[in-house]
């Protein structure tokens, strides 16, 4: 055994797995295709929910049940048919860490929930520009394009990219899509904005095209969901968005995450990776300037939602406590 191996290759060979599959088949690490129900929460009311997508009323699964004294119990029909629709989603069961993008994590699906509420009870989405940071699975974005003008996935990796398209794909019958919708590379390691390619013939599978960046930086509303899970990725991300976010129209920035527990030797504590370097990076809305001076101020503005406040429309997942999502916003104020 190596004792010299780096960080980067533990990372590699260190395999993990999201909740979210723990239902599915034992002894396959991926590719597999889940069937994830959408459907409108009892509580929201919304005439735009039937025209955005291709509902169908949901037939009840027989179950074959009986009470305490071994009789027959027949379940009662619902006097509300349950408007719903099925997004499938090609992923891996496990991954390694630099290839979480395979993978469907919690704060994807609050993300496709905050999503579809948006688009099912106001116009607020209709006709953007958005663009997704390290999209995965794509499963948010694609849902957006029903409404939006223009939809940017962008991940790093071509097996991470190859996955996003293929989901775009099995989902065109499903989805009555508005948007044209780019499947990118962006690599937060590289500054903004990434290479072009110089003309059509050259371009490679995932660049970018020069009508395409221009588009993208006018974007409105960027996304993203599980990208906070260490310090240096958060950094990276923090780095794009400082170059992207000033450039075009004003931006705001949706960020979902989920905060992961482990032992750091460092700190000799239980710590959640990335969180702390992911609020530095914040001044939250609520501080304002204290009275002091605000040159070292950080560059965004981040605003708790309550996520009670979202109806949950993905069907079969618990959002749990450690789930947030995050509005940002460029910091005015910063000279």
């Amino acid at each position: 055994m190596n004792g010299g191996d780096s960080s980067e290759d533990v990372e590699e060979q260190e395999q993990v797995m999201s909740e979210v599959h723990l239902g599915c088949p034992p002894g396959i690490s991926g590719p597999h295709v889940s069937r994830f129900t959408i459907s409108l929460p009892p509580e929201v009311e919304s005439s735009r929910y039937n025209e955005l997508f291709k509902v169908e009323e949901s037939r009840a699964q027989q179950e074959f049940m009986v009470d305490e004294d071994g009789d027959l119990v027949l379940p009662r029909r619902s006097q509300t048919p349950d408007r719903c629709f099925t997004v499938k989603i090609r992923h891996n069961i496990t991954s390694s860490i630099p290839s979480v993008g395979l993978q469907v994590w919690k704060a994807e699906l609050l993300l496709a929930d905050f999503v579809l509420h948006k688009m099912c009870t106001s116009v607020e989405f209709d006709g953007i520009v958005a663009l997704e940071l390290g999209a995965g699975t794509g499963l948010a974005g694609m849902l957006l394009a029903c409404v939006a003008k223009t939809i940017f996935l962008t991940d790093h990796g071509d097996e991470v990219l190859d996955n996003c398209l293929k989901n775009v794909e099995i989902n065109a019958g499903v989805l009555s899509c508005q948007a044209s919708i780019y499947v990118r590379e962006l690599d937060w390691m590289i500054p903004w904005p990434p290479n072009v390619s110089p003309d059509s013939s050259s371009q490679k599978r995932y660049s970018w095209t020069s009508t395409e960046l221009e588009e993208c930086q006018g974007a409105s509303l960027l996304l993203a969901a599980d990208v906070i899970y260490s310090d240096h990725l958060t950094d990276a991300l923090f780095g794009t968005l400082e170059q992207l976010m000033p450039v075009g129209s004003d931006k705001v920035l949706y960020l979902a995450l989920e905060k992961r527990y482990n032992f750091s030797l460092n700190d000799l504590d239980v710590v959640a990776n990335g969180y702390s370097r992911f609020k530095s990076c914040l001044q939250e809305e609520e501080e304002g300037c204290g009275g002091f001076k605000c040159e070292l101020l950080p560059s965004f503005i981040g605003k708790r939602m309550n996520i009670t406040e979202i109806p949950q429309y993905v069907r079969h997942y618990d959002k749990g406590n450690d789930v947030e999502l995050w509005q940002i916003r460029c910091n005015k104020q910063k000279p």
